[in-house]
Formats: structure tokens, sequence, C-alpha cells
């Protein structure tokens, strides 16, 4: 019988410590009482936009900040700088996707337990980072209305790894012809029973909502760990 492959070898070690890494900032996010979301989809989801109304609609009431992956440049960064809110940018260089340990070097010179919420941008992929914990509370896979319905079904993978859907883009559903019922349908046969909320960040539609959530889900993490 041949050997197993030594890259399948190695990619089962660098899974194993990216986990253990992970799980440490999880229970230092914790611990902390910080509110940790991790936000996948791939690119021209709205992605930076959805964040950046984020970061700057909760920041009167939270404490929130980011970190923001990319291959190269720095430029969601500096979008996402105009919300005042606190933003690190983490440069990936040749990787597609974020790994814990740079979650953990990038919160050097952070004190986190002065957040409310940290959010992390991971890079515009819907496969590599399915595979790569984060330490984060809840991880939400962005699907705009105008990448098309199908898009759970060819990347099940990230949707089943995700908890929350968030439909992006809704102000343009009516244009693009979006079929509402066939996408949650989707949805639902790759993760039965997923939460799916409905945003658009350039009209506001839905964030009220969005928010609530996330106030509700804060509450309940820091009554488990008596915050």
């Amino acid at each position: 019988m041949c050997p197993e492959p030594r890259l399948i070898e190695v990619r089962k070690n660098v899974l194993k410590q990216n986990d253990i890494i992970a799980r440490a900032l999880r229970d230092r996010f914790r611990g902390a009482g910080v509110f940790v979301v991790s936000l996948v989809s791939s690119p021209g989801s709205g992605k930076t936009a959805f964040l950046e109304k984020t970061l700057t609609l909760l920041r009167p009431k939270y404490r929130v900040a980011a970190l923001v992956g990319d291959l190269a440049t720095e430029n969601d960064a500096a979008r996402l700088a105009r919300s005042q809110a606190p933003v690190k940018q983490i440069t990936t260089g040749t990787l597609c996707h974020l790994e814990a340990a740079m979650v953990q070097n990038a919160l050097e010179g952070w004190r986190v337990n002065d957040l409310d919420f940290l959010f992390i941008e991971n890079v515009g992929n819907l496969v590599c980072p399915s595979s790569y914990d984060l330490g984060e509370e809840l991880r939400f896979v962005l699907l705009s209305v105008t990448e098309g319905e199908d898009k759970p079904l060819k990347y099940p993978t990230i949707f089943n790894s995700a908890d929350v859907a968030v439909i992006t883009k809704m102000d343009l559903a009516e244009a693009v012809e979006f079929n509402r019922d066939l996408a949650y349908k989707n949805i639902q046969a790759v993760r039965p029973g997923m939460k799916v909320i409905e945003v658009s960040a350039k009209t506001g539609a839905g964030l009220e909502n969005y928010f609530a959530f996330l106030d509700q889900r804060l509450s309940e993490m820091r009554k488990t760990v008596s915050i």
C-alpha cells in the first residue's frame, strides 16, 4: 500500500495547529466578553460596505473594532477607518484566507477587554476560509443578490461552516430579478435551519433586525461567561 501523500500530512498538521490557536483565541475573547464575528464571501458581495455600515452605526452604542484581510492592498482598511472605529489590515500575500495565527498577531497592542464587538473580514474567497477557524463566535457568509441564487449549491462547504447567511444588496433585488424563494431553498438544502438575514448597506433596509440579532447574541454570550 502506498504511504499517505506528504502534502496531506502537512495540511493536517497546519489545520491542527490552527485549531489550537483558534481555541485559545476563543477562550480569550469569551473571557474578555467580546463578541467576535467573521465575514466570508466571494469578491464583490458588498462585504466591506456592509462592515463599514456596521461599524459606523454600532460605534455610538458599542465599542467596536475590525481586522480586515486582503492579499495585497490596504484599501479596505482605509475605507473601514472612515467609521472611526479601530481597524487593522492583515496582508496575506499569496494566501487566499486568514489563519488564526494572523488574527493572534494582529491583536498585539490591542486590549480586547476594551471591546464589545470585533469583526474579522476574511479574504474574498468561498473556498479556503471554510477550513480555518479564527476563534470567532459566529461566522457570517455573505451572498449578494447579484451573484445568483445557486451560490450555496456551488460552495456548500462554506455555507456548512457558517452560522448565518446574509443576503446583501437587497436594494438591487428587483432590478436583477433575484429569486428570493429559490435562494432560501438552496441555503436550506445545504444547511437546514440556517438563519438568513437580508440587508442593504445602501438603504439601511434590514439593518435594524441585524443589529437586534447582534445585541441579543452578545447578551447571551456574556451571560454564559458571567461578564
